[in-house]
C-alpha cells in the first residue's frame, strides 16, 4: 500500500547574552535596567517576578529594600509585589510542591510569555526556576543571576533546566535559553569556603578537555584561588564561562539530541555520587572526584602519562576539592556503587553509553565502553593517593 506524508522542517535562533559587573541592584548601575527597556512595549508594562534564594536574601539583606527601589525606577516594567523567597541547594530541585509553588506564581501574578521570571540564586535554584518557567505558557522568558562560583562559570550561563526525580539527577527538565545571564561578582563575597572552592571544578573540567593554557594558567593561580583571591576567581569564572558558551554554540548540538556530551568530563560518576551520598557533597566535591577517577582511568587506559595524570590531581588537591570517597570501594560487593552508575548515565544520555576521557591536558576523547575492572584498579589507586595525601 503507498502512502503519503508532508515534511517538516525548520530552525530556531536563539541569542541569549551574559554580563559581567559588581553590585547589580546599586542605582548607579543601569547593567539590567537597560536591558530590561531594551525589552520594553510601548504598549503595555512587562511583569516582573523575583524568586531568591533564601541564602542570598539572608547574606544580603539589602536586596530586600533596594530591588523595589531599582525596578521602581524601571517605567516599562511592573514588578509583582511578592518577591518569592526559597530554600536553595539541591533540596529545593527535589522538592515537587517547590515546582508547583512557582508555576502557581506565575499564574497568579500573570506573567506572560512577554515577562520574565528573574532568578537569584546557586544553580540548583537556577534549574528550578528555569524548568518552572519553560513549562509554564510553554515558556515564559526567564533571567538568571547566579550567585555561586558554580552557577556563574557553568550551569547558570548555559541552556537546561530542570528538577530531580525519583532520585535521579535532572529526570524532569527542559533546554531553555535564558533571555540574558548577569554575573555579579559581589554576591561571591558572601560564600562560605567550600561553596567557593567546590564551584572552581568546572573551570578544571573544560580546560582539561579544551584548553590546556587554561588550565597551566590554574596550575599557577591555584593557591591564590583557594586562598579567595577575587581577581583570580573573576578571571576564572570569566573564561570558564567563556568556554562553556563556545561549545554550547559551536558544537552544533546544544539541545543534546546526541549522546555526546563533552562538557560531562567527570559527571557520570559524580551524579551518582551526589545520589548515594544524598547530596551531602557539593555538585562540585562530587565532580572534583568524577575527573579524578576519570584522570586515572585514562592514565591506566595508556592515553595519559604519569605526569599529566599527577599535574591534574594535584590542582584539585591545590584547590581544596576531594578526589576519592568510600562509595568507591566494592563494599564487599562485585562492583562499587558508584560504578553501578554507568548504567544509569547511558539512560540519561538518551542512548548510547558515551563517555569523555582524557588523550592529554586539553584533549577530551570519547568511549563508548568502560572496562569495570580497570576502573575498580582507578578506584583504588586513588584511594592509596588519597590515605598518602598525595603531595601537593
Amino acid at each position: 500500500m503507498n502512502s503519503n506524508y508532508i515534511q517538516q522542517q525548520f530552525q530556531v535562533s536563539f541569542a541569549y547574552r551574559v554580563f559581567f559587573t559588581t553590585h547589580l541592584f546599586e542605582p548607579s548601575n543601569d547593567c539590567l535596567a537597560a536591558f530590561l527597556q531594551e525589552q520594553a512595549s510601548s504598549h503595555y508594562r512587562k511583569r516582573l517576578l523575583i524568586v531568591a534564594d533564601e541564602g542570598v536574601w539572608q547574606s544580603h539583606p539589602h536586596l530586600q529594600q533596594q530591588l523595589p527601589a531599582y525596578f521602581k525606577a524601571i517605567p516599562s516594567m511592573e514588578l509583582a509585589h511578592e518577591m518569592i523567597v526559597i530554600p536553595g541547594g539541591e533540596a529545593c530541585k527535589n522538592d515537587e510542591a517547590l515546582f508547583f509553588r512557582l508555576v502557581d506564581a506565575i499564574d497568579k501574578y500573570a506573567i506572560d510569555r512577554h515577562s520574565f521570571v528573574i532568578g537569584i540564586g546557586g544553580g540548583s535554584l537556577l534549574d528550578l526556576v528555569g524548568f518552572a518557567a519553560a513549562v509554564s505558557h510553554r515558556g515564559v522568558r526567564h533571567i538568571r543571576i547566579p550567585t555561586t562560583v558554580l552557577s556563574q562559570n557553568d550551569s547558570g550561563v548555559g541552556v537546561k533546566n530542570g528538577i530531580n526525580y525519583k532520585g535521579k539527577k535532572n529526570f524532569l527538565g527542559s533546554f531553555a535559553p535564558p533571555a540574558a545571564v548577569f554575573n555579579d561578582a559581589h554576591f561571591l563575597t558572601t560564600l562560605d569556603a567550600r561553596d567557593w572552592r567546590s564551584g572552581m571544578v568546572e573551570a578544571v573540567k573544560v580546560a582539561l578537555i579544551k584548553d590546556a593554557p587554561f588550565f597551566e594558567w590554574m596550575e599557577d593561580q591555584a593557591a591564590a584561588l583557594a586562598a579567595g583571591n577575587m581577581e583570580a576567581m573573576q578571571e576564572l569564572i570569566y573564561r570558564c564561562a567563556e568556554l562553556h558558551l563556545a561549545h554550547i554554540g559551536g558544537a552544533g548540538d546544544p539541545f543534546e539530541s546526541g549522546s555526546s556530551r563533552p562538557l560531562d568530563f567527570g559527571h557520570w560518576s559524580g551524579h551518582k555520587l551526589e545520589q548515594l551520598t544524598n547530596f551531602a557533597l557539593r555538585h562540585g566535591e562530587a565532580v572534583s572526584i568524577g575527573i579524578a577517577l576519570d584522570s586515572v582511568y585514562s592514565y591506566l587506559l595508556g592515553w595519559l602519562d604519569r605526569s599529566s595524570m599527577d599535574r591534574i590531581l594535584r590542582v584539585l588537591q591545590q584547590m581544596g576539592l576531594p578526589i576519592y570517597h568510600p562509595l568507591l570501594d566494592m563494599e564487599g560487593q562485585t562492583i562499587s556503587p558508584v560504578i553501578k552508575g554507568l548504567e544509569e548515565f547511558r539512560e540519561h544520555l538518551g542512548g548510547r553509553l558515551t563517555i569523555c576521557l582524557l588523550k592529554a591536558i586539553g584533549q577530551g576523547a570519547e568511549v563508548n565502553e568502560m572496562n569495570v575492572a580497570l576502573l575498580q584498579k582507578a578506584a583504588a589507586m586513588l584511594k592509596q593517593m588519597e590515605s598518602l595525601k598525595f603531595e601537593v
